[in-house]
């Protein structure tokens, strides 16, 4: 069942099909582009391939963006597209259609990439983020006597941390004669606005969730945080952490990591079909699952990689999240007015407003490899 926003079932009205394809438009992709976490598959339509799907989305796109427009449809077929494209009332229905297809492929894409370490909130505009975060501890037994009322009395008190959204932007620009003309596609254009939204709250939660795991105590019995990988210090720190937490541990981190974790004995043997060859890492190990997190790509340096290689978390995905992603509103736009470019493109700035933050009474362990 395709999971809808609110806002943007308000906006679609009885045209909510077109978002769906487009939700199934961009399953299609991350499945043909790998950009699906390890063992994650999405349901699409694979009796059309991408090349096909993409040309077919494009049109119902500006479908769409006809309707929204509230413009006479005979006035598509009677007036040139390029007199089309200076039309207000055109120019404002394309981006307001991007907002609500980015809106409805957001949440899912970000559970995705993150759901296994971050609680995701969304609300309106104006709306308080603040999550409450429980004691860990049990209350204390005591013994008592036959001729005593009651031991000494214990109340725990909830802590509280808000999290205030702050505006990202990313500013774009579309020739809507090429559009309209079909040279430049509207849908992989929607997309990558999509992908781009996605991707840069995903650093923001994958910051967060490093600075706190990076933050972690290691020295002494308390050590949550221990240097170099062995087998006997893993278990200890998965167990510890499953007990504290009430909760099964979980070893969490990219491929090349999670491929450290194998058994003391050297004498163990593989073959070409087992889950070792195929995964490249041990799925499950002395009791413990282990959870891959896909690698990203780190647009800010060329070719540089996002996620450390150097550490293995033990995190349990059932407990309190560590990480809060409080997501304000809808997507919203600001666009160039129709002459101001001179090429006539139309630039334009998507703006999201979201934050990340540590709240959670759950423990973590980090392993430096």
């Amino acid at each position: 069942m395709t999971r809808i926003p609110n806002n943007v079932l308000a906006f679609a009205k009885d045209k909510i099909d077109v978002y769906k394809d487009f939700k199934d438009y961009y399953n299609h992709y991350r499945t043909e582009n790998k950009l699906l976490s390890a063992g994650k598959t999405v349901s699409f339509d694979n009796t059309i391939d991408f090349e096909e799907k993409e040309g077919l989305m494009h049109k119902a796109l500006l479908t769409e963006i006809q309707r929204v427009s509230c413009i006479n449809p005979a006035l598509f077929t009677e007036i040139s597209p390029e007199i089309i494209a200076t039309n207000p009332s055109f120019k404002w229905a394309v981006f307001a259609v991007i907002n609500a297809m980015v809106d409805m492929i957001l949440p899912d894409s970000l559970i995705d990439s993150i759901g296994l370490f971050t609680d995701i909130r969304f609300g309106e505009f104006g709306d308080n983020f603040a999550f409450e975060v429980e004691p860990r501890d049990l209350f204390i037994s005591t013994i008592a006597g036959h001729g005593k009322k009651r031991s000494d009395i214990q109340k725990q008190f909830n802590g509280q941390v808000t999290i205030k959204p702050i505006e990202h932007d990313i500013t774009v620009a579309v020739n809507l004669y090429r559009v309209l003309c079909g040279k430049e596609s509207l849908a992989k254009f929607v997309m990558k606005a999509a992908k781009a939204m996605e991707t840069e709250i995903t650093y923001d939660a994958y910051d967060a969730f490093n600075t706190a795991m990076n933050a972690l105590d290691n020295t002494g019995d308390d050590a949550l945080r221990i240097s170099g990988y062995t087998q006997a210090t893993a278990i200890a720190l998965a167990q510890k952490i499953e007990g504290w937490n009430g909760q099964n541990a979980m070893f969490v981190g990219t491929k090349l990591a999670l491929a450290n974790i194998l058994p003391t004995n050297t004498n163990y043997r593989y073959d070409l079909e087992s889950a070792y060859v195929k995964n490249g890492y041990i799925k499950d190990f002395n009791g413990f699952s282990t959870m891959e997190l896909k690698q990203k790509a780190d647009y800010t340096t060329e070719f540089a990689m996002k996620l450390t290689d150097e550490s293995i978390y033990i995190i349990s995905p059932s407990s309190q999240k560590l990480v809060k992603l409080a997501i304000e509103g809808s997507t919203l736009s600001i666009t160039d007015d129709v002459y101001t470019n001179a090429n006539l493109q139309q630039a334009t700035t998507l703006k999201k407003m979201y934050n990340t933050g540590i709240a959670t009474n759950a423990l973590a362990g980090l392993i430096e490899l």
